[in-house]
């Protein structure tokens, strides 16, 4: 078990390095220089020089990469170019509303994923059967934003129901409709795998027995069938959570959500360098953190499952 952990965090810090080089270099090729940004287009160039060296974006770009990483092996994020703030202090007053809504869309998307499918593997290629795994299609065919602008306008706009952008802090109801996109897609990927592997289950020999000893159809389900079929629900749901943990961009944009996807995606607009390292490092170190206690807790809810 120790020699396992060890190699996945080994693993993992491999992942982490690669996300540190990508992202740094992958900055440089944003169009624009985030000095003349910063001072304006009528900025002159010796103003612009003059920050760039402040900044120390005049180095060499290895020179650069050495110090990123020297600066990270000591906690230290380094400073937004934007507004001067530490960057793992901005993203750790932006986490908490990340997680309020990835938390709530998982647990939403589960519960009933989990309820549709069982409804759906009930009645195989019925009617409802049909009609909820198209459902599941649709939602597994649209992205994200488009959801959530589909949403956004019929809910928000149309109706005039829910509100279209703003935090918890004005009111619950603000949390419904950035949820409720983020959550549509696993709902729907877990209603399909949830019927799959019900489906599976339903036709083992062990549930016929129990069928055959007189056992109602819903102590047969939920006792016997459901029990043995969620394996691959978990690992479907874990998988998820770490995404929607990790990151919930587009959607916290759409929606005004003061979390790190919404920070993300304005040093992206600003080329604030420090700020979009930091958050894609933060990110990416919660999706591995995440799957790394998952893969080890997997063992111990799976007997069936052998340390690889």
């Amino acid at each position: 078990m120790i020699a396992y952990i060890l190699r996945k965090i080994f693993y993992s810090l491999l992942v982490l390095f690669g996300v540190i080089t990508v992202t740094f270099f992958i900055n440089f090729v944003l169009p624009g220089d985030p000095a003349r940004l910063m001072l304006g287009q009528r900025a002159d160039q010796a103003s612009i020089q003059a920050l760039r060296q402040q900044l120390g974006l005049d180095k060499p770009k290895i020179v650069q990469f050495g110090t990123f990483l020297v600066s990270l092996s000591q906690g230290d994020f380094g400073r937004s170019f934007s507004t001067n703030r530490d960057v793992f202090t901005t993203i750790q007053e932006r986490f908490p509303a990340t997680a309020l809504l990835a938390v709530t869309a998982m647990v939403f998307s589960t519960f009933l994923g989990i309820i549709l499918g069982i409804i759906a593997s009930i009645k195989p290629n019925s009617w409802l059967d049909t009609s909820l795994m198209g459902f599941a299609l649709l939602g597994i065919s649209l992205p994200s934003f488009v959801i959530g602008l589909l949403l956004l306008l019929f809910f928000g706009v149309y109706l005039d129901w829910l509100p279209i952008s703003g935090y918890i802090d004005r009111g619950a109801e603000y949390l419904l409709l950035p949820m409720l996109t983020l959550a549509f897609r696993p709902l729907s990927i877990i209603a399909r795998v949830t019927r799959s592997s019900m489906l599976d289950v339903l036709g083992q020999d062990y549930v016929r027995t129990a069928k055959a000893k007189g056992l109602t159809n819903r102590r047969v389900i939920l006792r016997h069938a459901l029990r043995n079929a969620l394996n691959p629900v978990v690992t479907t749901v874990s998988a998820w959570f770490a995404g929607l943990l990790a990151g919930t961009f587009f959607v916290e944009y759409i929606f005004n959500w003061p979390g790190i996807g919404t920070v993300a995606i304005d040093s992206i607009l600003k080329l604030d360098y420090p700020m979009i390292q930091g958050t894609v490092l933060f990110t990416a170190m919660v999706f591995v953190i995440v799957n790394m206690v998952v893969d080890v807790l997997y063992v111990f809810l799976d007997p069936k499952v052998k340390l690889q």
